[in-house]
C-alpha cells in the first residue's frame, strides 16, 4: 500500500500537467466545435420544410453532412482529415491536429443534438411572435434558441463528455493528455497505479463536467 502511495505521490505532477493539457484540447475543440456545430445545428432547425427560413435544398445540403460525418469512428476521422490539416495548421500529429479534428467531430455531432433539442421548440410560441409581427431573424434570437436552451445544455454536457474520450485515441496521432498518458505509461509499460491515476482523473473531471452541465440546465428552466 505504501508503494503505491508513493508511486502516486511521483506522478501526481505529470499527471496534473496532462489533466491541464486534456482540458485544453477539450476547450479549444468544444469553442470551435461548439459555435460552429450551434449554427448548423440552428440552420437544420430553421431551413427543413415549414420552419420560419424553409429551404429544402439548403436543409438537404446541411442535413447530408451531419449524416455523413457523425458516424464515421474518430480514429478513422483521425487518419482521413490528417492531409487537410497538414493544410490548416501545418502538422499531421499532435495537439494542434487533434483539437482541428475533434472539432470537426464535434461540429456535425453538435449540430444534431442542437436541431433534435430545437425541433422540440413550442410552434405556438414561434407563431405567436410571427403575429406580434417578429421577423425570422429576431424569432430564432429572441424564442427559438431561448426556449431551447436547457435541453441544448445539457447536449452540450453530453458533448464535452464525448470530446474527453476522443482524447484519449488522439494518442494514436501524437496527441497528449490523460489518454495518451494511461496508453503509454500505464498500459503499455504494465503501470498499474499510473493506469488507474489517470482513469480517475479522468472520471472526476466527466463528474464534474456533467454536474456543471446539469446545475446550469436546472438554472436555464426554472427562469
Amino acid at each position: 500500500m505504501n508503494d503505491i502511495i508513493e508511486r502516486i505521490a511521483e506522478i501526481a505532477p505529470v499527471l496534473f500537467e496532462e489533466a491541464g493539457t486534456t482540458l485544453w484540447i477539450v476547450a479549444a475543440s468544444l469553442v470551435f466545435g461548439g459555435i460552429a456545430g450551434l449554427i448548423v445545428g440552428t440552420a437544420l432547425t430553421v431551413t427543413r420544410k415549414g420552419a420560419i427560413l424553409a429551404q429544402p435544398v439548403v436543409f438537404w445540403i446541411l442535413n447530408a453532412l451531419v449524416n455523413t460525418f457523425r458516424p464515421v469512428p474518430f480514429i478513422i476521422l483521425l487518419a482521413a482529415l490528417q492531409p487537410l490539416a497538414r493544410v490548416v495548421v501545418g502538422r499531421g500529429i499532435g495537439n494542434e491536429m487533434i483539437v482541428f479534428t475533434i472539432s470537426i467531430a464535434a461540429t456535425f455531432g453538435i449540430a444534431r443534438i442542437v436541431e433534435q433539442n430545437l425541433v422540440t421548440v413550442d410552434p405556438g410560441v414561434v407563431e405567436a411572435a410571427r403575429a406580434m409581427g417578429a421577423g425570422p431573424w429576431r424569432i430564432i434570437r429572441t424564442v427559438i434558441l431561448p426556449e431551447g436552451l436547457g435541453p441544448v445544455i445539457l447536449g452540450y454536457t453530453f458533448a464535452t463528455v464525448a470530446i474527453i474520450d476522443m482524447t484519449a485515441v488522439a494518442s494514436t496521432v501524437g496527441g497528449q493528455g490523460l489518454g495518451s498518458y494511461a496508453l503509454n505509461y500505464g498500459f503499455r509499460q504494465f503501470d498499474m497505479v499510473a493506469l488507474w491515476s489517470a482513469l480517475v482523473v479522468i472520471i472526476i473531471i466527466t463528474q464534474v463536467v456533467q454536474a456543471l452541465g446539469n446545475w446550469l440546465a436546472r438554472l436555464v428552466l426554472r427562469r
